[in-house]
């Protein structure tokens, strides 16, 4: 499986007008909708509280790099559960990886029922497999860490 990450390092962000808005802006008006094109970047920020579903992957990539695949378990806001009437699904399964050797590490630890922090950003990512391309959307974990943890099993 050969990956191609589509993503820009999540770990470096140049210090922006946003970045650097002190808690005394956070008393103005914010602009509703997509933003303007006077400069104003995106962001793509992501922060998940939930409980671990199952033990984390370590996977080896063909380019020798290396992942630690998991999945998190999150409520469902009340105002996102009425906007989707289609189900009545409380929760989502959020897949997600971390690339850094610390990272791996820690999260290679985790058990399932494990009550979890991550931040990190979403990342769509390409690969060959079965000889077609496919893509994975995830969040990619630039910090993690645990809540609380499960009992023992």
């Amino acid at each position: 499986m050969t990956t191609t990450d589509t993503t820009t390092d999540t770990n470096k962000r140049p210090a922006t007008a946003r970045n650097r808005r002190s808690r005394d802006d956070s008393t103005r008006e914010r602009r509703a909708g997509p933003p303007a094109d006077e400069g104003d970047e995106g962001a793509n920020e992501v922060r998940l509280v939930g409980r671990v579903t199952s033990v984390p992957i370590v996977v080896d990539l063909p380019s020798g790099d290396a992942l630690v695949s998991f999945r998190i378990s999150v409520p469902r806001s009340p105002g996102a559960a009425r906007t989707v009437t289609t189900t009545s699904q409380r929760v989502d399964s959020i897949p997600c990886s971390a690339w850094s050797a610390a990272l791996r590490r820690r999260i290679a630890a985790w058990r399932p029922g494990d009550t979890v922090e991550v931040t990190g950003a979403v990342c769509c990512r390409f690969y060959q497999a079965g000889g077609a391309t496919r893509s994975r959307v995830e969040v990619v974990a630039s910090s993690a860490r645990i809540i609380r943890r499960s009992p023992a099993a």
